[in-house]
């Protein structure tokens, strides 16, 4: 099966592409904005495309004629989309309907990457037949592509997840687990939010529910997270107690205490039964994600 993958240099893009590129029946094209940054580059074919050019996009899935496209490649960083509005449009939404001319075109399945942000936070966890209600320009611009792609011709799949969290090859990315282990060890105090509820997602239970869904060429929505309802603070304990470090260098504030240009919803996280019941998925405890991450800091 040939797959075609957008932003194969994010976080889900990268582990996405490792997952299927290692497995005989799927043939990865993968996409991104400017060079190839995966420390793996064999197995796959890379080519550079900016998705806010429609000839470029429509003319790489022409080219290819996958057979499923994922798209993963999005501007996911709120206070950017609040501050640059148009930009936030082109690349969530616009490009999503260039990709899904290409997809009805090729007959591809499509899969679109959502986020638990076109929720208000005002009753989570959600399931995915709950009313969407984005406080913000980066829900909303997640809204508006979803609805593009409900009405499209092609066969679609929409995957929401959480506050996606791992290890990047790009070691300039940080997580909350990175984050808090870097700062910790420095004796930092770090000041952590505890009015805010989500259901954090192992970026590898991520990628193994994308691909749980194209071996189904599973259809509608699904909400694809981890399984705890978390706040910040509560994930920074965790992550200094399993490391033996100060958690009296935590502060508990609440959102009010950082001026964020995008609001954020309060309590939002997922119901994860639909996936469960009709994928397999089976996601990691942030536990057991906190694990698997210190796992991969160690030199190999």
């Amino acid at each position: 099966m040939k797959v075609l993958i957008t932003g194969s240099n994010g976080l889900l893009g990268q582990y996405l592409v490792q997952r299927l590129a290692g497995l005989p029946e799927y043939e990865v094209i993968a996409t991104g904005r400017g060079a190839n940054r995966l420390r793996i580059q064999q197995g796959y074919t890379y080519e550079s495309v900016n998705l806010a050019d429609e000839s470029a996009v429509k003319g790489l899935v022409e080219r290819h004629q996958p057979q499923v496209i994922v798209h993963a490649g999005a501007m996911t960083q709120a206070d950017d989309c609040e501050r640059n509005k148009d930009a936030c449009w082109m690349v969530n939404v616009t490009a999503t309907r260039y990709l899904l001319q290409g997809a009805e075109k090729a007959g591809a399945y499509f899969v679109f990457l959502s986020t638990d942000f076109v929720f208000d936070g005002l009753a989570g966890p959600y399931k995915e037949d709950d009313p969407v209600n984005p406080i913000n320009y980066y829900g909303a611009s997640k809204v508006a592509a979803e609805r593009i792609v409900k009405q499209s011709k092609a066969k679609w799949g929409i995957a929401r997840t959480v506050l996606v969290y791992g290890l990047a090859d790009d070691p300039r990315r940080s997580n909350i687990i990175t984050w808090v282990k870097s700062n910790l060890e420095q004796k930092k105090k770090l000041k952590v939010v505890s009015d805010q509820w989500r259901t954090p997602t192992l970026v590898q239970d991520l990628a193994e529910g994308v691909k749980l869904m194209l071996d189904k060429k599973a259809e509608g929505v699904y909400h694809l997270s981890g399984k705890d309802m978390l706040t910040p603070f509560e994930m920074a304990i965790q992550v200094a107690d399993y490391l033996e470090l100060d958690t009296k260098l935590l502060e508990k504030v609440d959102a009010s205490t950082f001026k964020q240009p995008a609001p954020r919803p309060g309590r939002t996280g997922f119901v994860i039964d639909k996936a469960v019941q009709d994928l397999g998925y089976a996601p990691h405890s942030f536990e057991e994600g906190l694990k698997v991450v210190i796992e991969q800091l160690k030199p190999k």
